[in-house]
Formats: structure tokens, sequence, C-alpha cells
């Protein structure tokens, strides 16, 4: 396993010398462990995260676990467990200690592959399953969309479990392809997430992170481009309740030129302890010239004791680019819109109810998957109902 992962990593770091531009914010990767210290909460990625409940995922928490797997395929698409020399195939290199211990820990990988030409009318689902928290899980998954196909595959994660996973998303040449990603978790479970994804010549990407369950849970995802023209989509949507510690960040790497990216991610946090961190780094290197770029977090904070961070970043090697920004901003319900709904008769819980379902739903319609749309509206209603927003005393 070893030698393996010593030649993909000189193969990579071969293909990539001379482009090379190191991003001041997102670490340089790599799969020998050593390099990798044992995190202690002070480092920049780390900073925002509770090391402590996570079950020492990052330390020498022995892997072994299994989860349970249901998937719903469609014509044109296969899923074959335990393939070989997968490992890096999108260009991904652990950028951090639980990245590598779960490569080091995954020899082969769970391969679910769009045939090229293949127009997926019905989402592919794949129901992940935690039977629980010990022992952790280690997992690695490659999603290869072949040429000029069109599909959506959609991952449900539920249960109890202890997970740290690697999925590597390949998107070829003129292909389109929609990853749904939803965190549904029992109330005591881990996960810390690592997607990395290659955008090919003239391909579009769109990536739906959707984040409701789970005691901690740390996704990081990476996008980068294999030719120009291509385009990609983040659309993020998470609600925190008390003692919940969500983590959601973002690198996109603009490695092409002509490419475009944007992101979108938005929260609601409520009662004590509800945390939320969203990271979002934009890389244009010299060589990504005429590319266009934004990046957006709105977080929605419903009651004392919640905190959500927020920390959106750019960073431009080259002037010759079409457009590039961010915007942030964490508040509490809306006063103007409050006002309006009771000036017209609409009481004060149901007021906070209909402002939730607006600040999500026009995020929710983007998804593109009807039935999944619907759910994601009833889920938001049943995260509502955790909390009495019409009590004053409980309310911002």
């Amino acid at each position: 396993m070893t030698s393996t992962l010593d030649s993909i990593t000189d193969s990579l770091e071969l293909r990539r010398a001379d482009e090379r531009v190191d991003s001041h914010l997102h670490p340089e990767g790599s799969f020998n462990l050593e390099d990798h210290p044992v995190p202690t909460g002070r480092e920049e990625i780390w900073r925002f995260t509770p090391l402590k409940r996570l079950r020492g995922l990052y330390d020498a928490a022995p892997f072994g676990g299994k989860l349970d797997v249901d998937a719903r395929l469609q014509d044109g698409v296969t899923l074959t467990d335990e393939v070989a020399d997968l490992i890096g195939t999108s260009g991904f290199v652990p950028t951090d200690r639980i990245a590598a211990r779960a490569a080091e820990a995954t020899p082969t990988s769970t391969l679910i592959e769009i045939a090229a030409e293949a127009v997926v009318d019905e989402a592919v689902v794949i129901d992940v399953s935690g039977t629980g928290i010990e022992p952790a899980v280690a997992q690695h998954v490659v999603v290869r969309a072949g040429a000029f196909s069109k599909a959506t595959v959609v991952f449900h994660f539920e249960g109890s479990a202890t997970l740290a996973d690697n999925v590597e998303i390949v998107v070829g040449d003129g292909a389109q392809l929609t990853v749904v990603s939803i965190d549904d978790w029992a109330d005591d479970a881990v996960r810390a997430g690592h997607r990395h994804v290659q955008v090919g010549r003239d391909a579009q990407f769109k990536h739906v992170d959707v984040t409701f369950g789970g005691n901690v849970v740390r996704n990081d995802t990476v996008a980068e481009y294999a030719g120009p023209g291509g385009t990609v989509e983040m659309l993020g949507l998470y609600f925190a309740d008390a003692g919940q510690h969500m983590e959601h960040r973002l690198f996109v790497d603009h490695t092409a030129p002509k490419t475009k990216s944007h992101v979108v991610y938005k929260g609601a946090l409520q009662g004590v302890g509800a945390h939320t961190v969203w990271i979002g780094n934009v890389l244009i290197r010299k060589v990504a010239e005429g590319i266009e770029t934004y990046e957006e977090n709105r977080n929605l904070v419903l009651t004392d004791g919640a905190q959500a961070d927020s920390v959106p970043n750019l960073e431009i090697e080259t002037g010759e680019i079409e457009g590039a920004g961010h915007a942030s901003a964490t508040g509490r319900f809306d006063d103007e819109q409050l006002f309006y709904l009771r000036s017209r008769g609409v009481s004060e819980a149901e007021a906070r109810r209909l402002v939730v379902h607006g600040f999500f739903n026009d995020l929710i319609r983007q998804i593109g998957v009807p039935a999944l749309e619907e759910k994601l509206t009833a889920t938001v209603e049943a995260e509502l109902a955790k909390n009495v927003l019409n009590e004053k005393k409980d309310t911002i």
C-alpha cells in the first residue's frame, strides 16, 4: 500500500510541478502520515474544530467498522466494490491527518461509474447507514462520469457512526453531473468527510451539501479543473441544533482558463451550543485567465447561545479575469419581514416560520430533484418544530 501511495504522490508532483502556485490558506497535501502531525487545535485548519469530540479520528482511533449500503442504480450506472488502484484518480492528495489516515486504511475503493454519453433521467440513490459509533469506519469512494454523460447521484447518510471518508469525483469532458450529499445522522454520529472533484473540459458539476444530523460533521470539499470551460456550482444547506457542530470547508482551485465557480451556502442555528463554521477559499492561478467566481455564505441565528463563524477568502494570481467576489452575513430575523407579515394578520410564530422557509427555499429549488426538494422542505419544518420560536425569551 505504501509503495502505491508513494508512486501516486510522485506522479502528481511531477505533473503539477510547472504550474503549481501554492495557496496561502489551503495546505499542501501528502499521502505520508508523518507529514501530518497530530493537531493541537492551534493550527489554522483546526482552530474551529472541537478535536476532543472527533473520537480520535485525527490520532489513533482504530478503523474496522462497516456501513450498510443500499444502492438504487439506473441504466447506464454501475457500482463495483473493492476496486484497486483508484486512490488519487481525481488528483486527490490528503491535506489533513484524518484524510491521510483514511487513505492509508482503504487499499480498495467503491467505484460508481456513469457510462460515457449516458443520459440518466432518474437520480441514483445511495443510502448509507451506520450501525454504531465503534469502531470507526474508513471509506474511499470514486464517482466517475464518462464524457458527455448526464446524471444525478444522491448519497443519504443516516444512523450512528464514526466516519472518516475520502470521496473522489471525476467529471469527464462535456459531462453534466450533480452530486447531492445529505448528512442526516443520528445525534451521536461523527463524520470527517473529504471530497475532491476534477472537472473536465466544458463539463458542468453541481454539488449540493445538506447537513442536519450528527454530533460533529466536518466536510472538506475541493474542486479543480482538468481543462478550460468547466463550471462548478456548490450549494449548501445546514441547520444546527443545540450542541451540534457543523463545519464546511470549501476550496475552488481555478487551474484552467475560462472556468466558472459559484458557491452559495446557507445555514440556520438554534439552541445553546449550536455552532456552524464555513470557510470558503478560491484560488485563481496565473494560468486561469478569463474566469468567473463568486462565493457567498448566509447564516440565520434563531436563538441565543448559538454561534456562526464565516470566513470567505479570495487568492488572485492574475488580473485577467471576468469577475471575482465574495459575501458573508450572519444575523437574526429580518425585522422588516416580520413586521410586514405581522401587519397582515400573521401570528408571530407563523411569521418566523415563513421567514426561515423563505431563507432556504430559493436554494432548495436549485437542487433539481423534485422529490428531494419536497423532503428537504419538510425537514426544515421538522427542525423548526424542535424549538419554540414564538417564545420571546428564546429568540433574538
